[in-house]
């Protein structure tokens, strides 16, 4: 039942009927959200008392590395869809999602350096959720590069999809290496079971940049994906059209 659900929506026609509808409020949301987050983060928000005006660079980084953890998370269910209930359309949307779950990690890594530099005096240090995410950052470019491999885009898949699915073991180390490892970066501030160790003048901006990038995020992975779609459409009307040639010669 929940298969014959599922593949309801690999119709091409009709994810593209729906998602016509639906971009253009997600383009929406997604730029009033994350224009709203940045302003208050940036101009109403106070500085650290111990980081300064450093600590602005929280309000990026810190929803980059839930959107790397929370889109590869993404990209296991995804994998599971096609190799369990071979969802064409999960396999496309895989195929999308990879480079923008990289683009993400690499922001992840790269506002993390900039951040680190003022208060651990290094660029880069081999600590466990540093290294941990710059595994899963290897991770999103492999699936990325595999899936595109293969002249056979189905082969390809099914490439990427194992590989995601073994990638997930990396999650909790990336989520519990703080804990369980001596490292340099901070422990959970915000996603704790008692309550966040952040004032309200910095969480809620925070949650509203985290808010509006998670709706960039889907809305390039949802266009990403459209085109695809359409890509591949035509793809099999030009094949049709050239057998058709082929049989009137």
């Amino acid at each position: 039942m929940a298969a014959r659900s599922l593949h309801r929506f690999a119709n091409p026609g009709r994810f593209l009927r729906l998602t016509d509808a639906l971009m253009p409020w997600l383009w929406a949301a997604a730029v009033a959200v994350t224009a709203a987050g940045v302003a208050w983060a940036l101009f109403l928000s106070p500085a650290d008392w111990q980081q300064g005006e450093t600590v602005r660079i929280m309000y990026v980084h810190v929803p980059m590395a839930w959107l790397a953890m929370g889109g590869y998370t993404g990209l296991g269910i995804l994998s599971a869809m096609s190799l369990i209930w071979r969802h064409p359309l999960a396999d496309l949307t895989a195929r999308e999602l990879s480079p923008v779950g990289a683009a993400a990690t690499a922001l992840c890594l790269a506002t993390g350096s900039l951040w680190g530099k003022p208060m651990w005096g290094a660029w880069w240090v081999w600590d466990a959720r540093l290294t941990s995410v710059l595994v899963l950052f290897f991770l999103w470019l492999g699936h990325a590069a595999l899936v595109r491999a293969f002249d056979d885009m189905e082969r390809g898949a099914r490439a990427g999809a194992i590989l995601a699915l073994v990638g997930l073991l990396n999650l909790p180390i990336v989520k519990f290496s703080v804990d369980w490892w001596n490292t340099l970066h901070q422990p959970a501030t915000v996603t704790r079971l008692d309550a966040p160790a952040m004032h309200v003048d910095m969480l809620y901006p925070l949650l509203t940049c985290a808010a509006g990038f998670s709706l960039l995020f889907g809305a390039v992975v949802l266009a990403r994906t459209r085109a695809a779609v359409m890509e591949r459409r035509i793809r099999a009307l030009e094949t049709a059209r050239a057998r058709r040639l082929d049989i009137v010669a």
